[in-house]
């Protein structure tokens, strides 16, 4: 009996000593250990609750952080929040010389938009995980009562869960530690939210061995935002580079031989490549470039930055030297352009000229898919055989058959139809074209189906 009795007690502190220990970052009493570094919204603690209020019509964001910084960790916290508020937790986030909060913001948002839990880049790149990727954690808030939030942040990975459901998986390394912040959104013009207010609740955290008790869950789709890598996760489902983010290897000019940067119109810069101004003409400066294989069957994804006015296209089933005539290569096209400003929006059948759409044929069904002017977006080209989709940050905006009688009739009302065979090519080279203006690329990585 002693002997079993000793062996109870052993068991029990080794789970003890291998236990989560948390920290409550609020003591329920007081603001002790927080400071309000931004806006005017009033924070107050009272029923074991902070709650911050919109007291005014400012359009400045207000925040009330911790006073000290954090690196790995495991936070957890619940909310409720008042229907026409936004709100949110930042971070391993800081203030710039302006005094302006910047960092990962996890996301409250109870509109029909429903995007809470994804994660956004405050007052620097905006939106890292937009629940495009992720549609079905979009019903995981809890309307009108109290949800609990969840943040895991081990070295260069986060995820994010709400009330059990993983929502966000992104993969950055912008920020390695920062502050954790309770923010009120500015009111601007949307007045309904002066008195409207947000609550926390239960706030705590886990900062020993955080790794040790990250949550198994399914597998959702990954974010890596590490310019030109791949994380172990895309590398298990079988994903390459097509471009290493510092030389050219396996890329060539479409015309002619060689690779046309970096003596002109290519450029490497930092972890981009851009293609340069050169007033809209097309191929007339660096002129296409192309991948050195072909691909039949793949999952293609670009990550692409528009400056104003800019033209550009991601081709694919380029096979250049059935049009040798033509200036640019042909092939079906990814349609790379700043809607509001190039005319070329403006040309072509029922807006099949416009961002994403497959160019002169298709137009694009874009409404969802929140395009971000002046910055980052992700471009996917996925084919299975004759099934062929685009989509635009994770929300699929065309999608067709080819090699069939419909996809030939589209052909012969486009620009294309002297084109013989055109996009029925069994596969081809995968091409980023030079239409004269500048635009920026990365992440350009490649899944063979």
């Amino acid at each position: 009996m002693k002997k079993i009795f000793t062996i109870i007690i052993a068991t029990l502190c080794c789970v003890g000593m291998s236990a989560q220990n948390w920290t409550p970052l609020f003591n329920g009493k007081n603001l002790k250990g927080w400071k309000q570094v931004s806006g005017t919204a009033k924070y107050v603690a009272k029923g074991g609750c902070i709650t911050g209020t919109c007291t005014d019509a400012s359009d400045i964001n207000s925040f009330l952080a911790t006073k000290a910084n954090y690196s790995d960790f495991i936070l957890e916290f619940e909310f409720k929040m008042d229907e026409v508020q936004n709100s949110g937790v930042q971070f391993r986030s800081h203030i710039n010389n302006e005094g302006r909060v910047f960092g990962y913001q996890y996301e409250f948002d109870p509109s029909d938009r429903a995007w809470s839990a994804g994660i956004y880049d405050e007052a620097r790149r905006g939106w890292l995980y937009p629940l495009t990727f992720n549609q079905a954690a979009r019903t995981a808030l809890v309307h009108g009562d109290w949800n609990k939030g969840r943040i895991e942040c081990v070295g260069n990975h986060i995820r994010t869960f709400l009330n059990g459901v993983l929502v966000s998986d992104v993969i950055d390394d912008k920020d390695g530690e920062g502050f954790i912040a309770l923010q009120v959104h500015g009111v601007g013009n949307k007045t309904e939210r002066i008195g409207t207010s947000i609550s926390w609740k239960n706030i705590k955290i886990c900062t020993e061995n955080p790794a040790t008790y990250c949550l198994e869950a399914a597998p959702i789709h990954q974010v890596n935002k590490i310019s030109n890598t791949l994380s172990d996760r895309q590398l298990s489902e079988g994903w390459k580079l097509l471009w290493d983010g510092k030389t050219t290897k396996g890329w060539a000019s479409a015309k002619g031989e060689g690779l046309p940067f970096p003596k002109k119109g290519w450029s490497i810069e930092g972890d981009e490549l851009r293609v340069a101004e050169n007033g809209g003409a097309e191929s007339t400066n660096g002129g296409d470039i192309m991948t050195v294989d072909k691909y039949t069957n793949f999952w293609l994804s670009v990550d692409f930055f528009l400056t104003k006015g800019a033209n550009s296209g991601i081709k694919y089933f380029i096979n250049p030297d059935l049009y040798p005539s033509d200036a640019s290569a042909i092939g079906c096209e990814f349609q790379i352009l700043d809607d509001k400003v190039h005319p070329d929006a403006k040309l072509g059948v029922s807006g099949n000229r416009t961002l994403g759409s497959l160019y002169d044929l298709i137009r694009a069904d874009k409404d969802e898919a929140y395009f971000r002017m002046g910055q980052w977006n992700t471009a996917w080209v996925i084919v299975r055989d004759n099934h062929v989709e685009h989509w635009l940050n994770g929300v699929k905006v065309v999608e067709y058959e080819r090699n069939n009688q419909m996809f030939n009739a589209l052909v012969q009302c486009s620009k294309f139809r002297q084109r013989a065979n055109f996009g029925n090519h069994k596969s081809g080279h995968i091409l980023l074209q030079d239409h004269g203006n500048e635009v920026h690329y990365q992440n350009i990585m490649i899944k063979e189906l």
